[in-house]
């Protein structure tokens, strides 16, 4: 098994490996880092309006209200 995945690495064009494999998986990450940053702040905008005070975006999560009291 070893002297045929060698031979196709060394045989497999740069051009292919670049946007076959890198590319795409690149503008993927990048695609779903765009959309978990539109989502958080759309989360973040329905919790500043919520009148609840639990919820302010100003004090932080309650893992780091709880850390900072120790």
């Amino acid at each position: 098994m070893r002297p045929v995945l060698s031979e196709f690495v060394r045989e497999l064009p740069g051009w292919f490996l670049f946007s076959g494999v890198f590319l795409p998986v690149t503008l993927l990450l990048l695609l779903l880092i765009a959309y978990f940053r539109i989502k958080l702040m759309e989360v973040n905008e329905e919790l500043s309006q919520t009148p609840d005070g639990r919820h302010n975006h100003k004090a932080g999560s309650s893992l780091y209200q709880r850390k900072k009291r120790m």
